[in-house]
């Protein structure tokens, strides 16, 4: 009989062989985006989880992508390969280390030096040599943007590189971390993930995220597992219960605080709940609107304001929104209120703390320096909190 699972048996270094037992689409019809709500089963793992952290998900790449490598490689895939980085205890075959050990995509200019050195095609010598000219490197980092691995493949067929030499080029293939969307008060023994699958075009060729479409087309649900570990976190919702929260959470970013809502619900917190969400069209965007309009309902959150990009001409985001609500919004952080962020790091996570200074300036009569050092402070008492990626 095998002994019972201990809580620290599964981590990232023995992740769990988790089986899915939902994949749905949350996109209504008609919309350009494809988000997917996962429910990963924790089965007998003993792992658990808090409002707030992450899960991290093994990958495997595209068999159809490990197969055309193989075949420019001029290979079989039975060749055993030692790739320097993943410091192995013995070689594996090429078809293993490309399906479960190594990236396939963001090449770098080593590469192009390799094939350059081994190039004896006159046209691609040139090509190759043109790349790493010194005045050239914008134009190669742009080369390099557009391509993964595959593409140089193809683009150099005369310069063939041996197994070993290809595999010496390629990064470790790492677990994704997703911002966990449940609680484990409503859910113990699974965790909901909320994820943005995607899929777009480079240099004439689909491309797929890596692990976000291996959950969605690789991972069979209730059949196939997929190795997963548990993030802890320190985002998560105000320890005081009786403190208000404000969320600001848009497309993916909403998931963290339907996990928030559903703790603050289910261990009957007094604070207030007030979700911003924001996405591109209402009809077909609006991810998990029947829970947020029920909790709204119910009174389980007090505000819930919403923000659509292409509903009409001009584009509204979240920070218009809470520029909107200026007033209100400044009452509850004068009260002692939470602030969270989760979603996009490069845009909106910006626009979103630029919004929450001017509200601070605007309605909190504070100078532009008194504002900076109540931010300073908020983040201090770890009022102002941020997931963002």
């Amino acid at each position: 009989m095998s002994a019972p699972v201990a809580t620290s048996a599964f981590s990232k270094d023995n992740p769990f062989p988790a089986k899915i037992t939902e994949n749905r689409l949350l996109n209504k019809p008609g919309s350009a985006k494809e988000t997917r709500h996962f429910v990963v089963s924790l089965g007998d793992s003993g792992l658990s989880y808090k409002a707030g952290d992450s899960l991290g998900v093994f990958p495997t790449n595209r068999p159809v992508e490990v197969a055309e490598i193989i075949e420019k490689l001029g290979a079989t895939g039975d060749e055993l390969v030692s790739p320097a980085m993943l410091k192995l205890p013995a070689p594996i075959t090429l078809r293993e280390a490309l399906s479960h050990k190594l990236a396939l995509g963001s090449p770098t200019s080593k590469i192009i030096n390799t094939l350059f050195a081994k190039a004896t095609d006159p046209s691609d010598k040139a090509a190759l040599g043109e790349l790493l000219a010194p005045e050239a490197k914008d134009k190669l980092a742009g080369y390099l943007d557009e391509r993964e691995y595959i593409d140089i493949l193809c683009e150099y067929p005369n310069t063939r590189l041996t197994p070993q030499e290809f595999v010496d080029h390629l990064r470790k293939l790492m677990p994704r971390l997703y911002s966990i969307a449940s609680s484990s008060k409503a859910f113990p023994h699974e965790i909901h993930l909320t994820v943005a699958v995607v899929r777009y075009t480079t240099n004439h060729r689909e491309r797929h995220g890596v692990c976000s479409t291996f959950l969605a087309d690789r991972v069979r649900v209730n059949e196939t597992s997929a190795p997963i570990f548990v993030s802890n976190s320190h985002f998560g919702p105000p320890e005081d219960t009786s403190k208000d929260a404000i969320m600001v959470g848009p497309g993916t970013g909403i998931a963290p605080f339907r996990a928030f809502v559903q703790d603050r619900v289910a261990c009957g917190a007094t604070g207030r709940n007030w979700v911003f969400f924001g996405d591109q069209k209402s009809h077909t965007d609006f991810l998990y609107q029947e829970e947020w309009e029920s909790y709204l309902a119910k009174g389980q959150i007090t505000h819930l304001d919403l923000a659509w990009s292409r509903d009409q001409i001009l584009k509204v985001y979240v920070q218009d929104k809470m520029r909107e609500k200026g007033a209100e919004l400044w009452s509850w952080l004068n009260n002692g209120g939470h602030f969270y962020v989760c979603g996009d790091a490069k845009r909106m996570a910006k626009d979103v703390d630029v919004a929450l200074h001017d509200v601070i300036v605007q309605h909190g009569g504070m100078t532009t320096e008194q504002a900076i050092d109540y931010v300073k402070q908020m983040k201090k008492d770890k009022r102002y909190q941020r997931d963002v990626y």
